[in-house]
C-alpha cells in the first residue's frame, strides 16, 4: 500500500493550504472500506491526530483545528484532502496521511510527510 501526500508549503498567518493524499495502486473497494486521516508532528513533539474520516464520511477533528480544518475524501479518486484555513504558527509541522484498511487489519499505513510552515 502506497500513500502519496502533497500540498504542503509556507504561508503567512491566516492563510490557507490544501493537502492531498492519494493511493494510486490501491483497489477502489479496498480504499473505500477504510478510515483515513491526517496526523502532524512538530519539532520536539509527538505525532498527533489532526483529523480522520471513517468510510461513511463522518469526520473527527482535534480540538485545536475544529472550525478551521476540513477533511474530505473522494473514494472514486482514491484520495483524501485536508483543507486548512486560518492557519496559525502552531500549525507548523510535518503532516502525514494515514490509512487503516479493513482488507489489511491491524496495520497502519503512512504516506511520506509534507511540510507546512506558518509564519507571522
Amino acid at each position: 500500500v502506497q500513500l502519496q501526500a502533497s500540498g504542503g508549503g509556507s504561508v503567512q498567518v491566516g492563510g490557507s493550504l490544501r493537502l492531498s493524499c492519494r493511493a494510486p495502486r490501491m483497489i477502489l473497494s479496498t480504499f473505500s472500506d477504510s478510515t483515513m486521516g491526517w496526523y502532524r508532528q512538530a519539532p520536539g513533539k509527538e505525532r498527533e491526530l489532526v483529523a480522520s474520516m471513517i468510510r461513511s464520511g463522518t469526520p473527527n477533528y482535534a480540538d485545536s483545528v475544529k472550525g478551521r480544518f476540513t477533511i474530505s475524501r473522494d473514494n472514486a479518486k482514491k484520495m483524501i484532502y485536508l483543507q486548512m484555513n486560518t492557519l496559525q504558527p502552531e500549525d507548523t509541522a510535518v503532516y502525514y496521511c494515514n490509512g487503516h484498511f479493513s482488507a489489511y487489519p491491524n496495520v497502519a499505513y503512512w504516506g511520506q510527510g509534507t511540510q507546512v510552515t506558518v509564519s507571522s
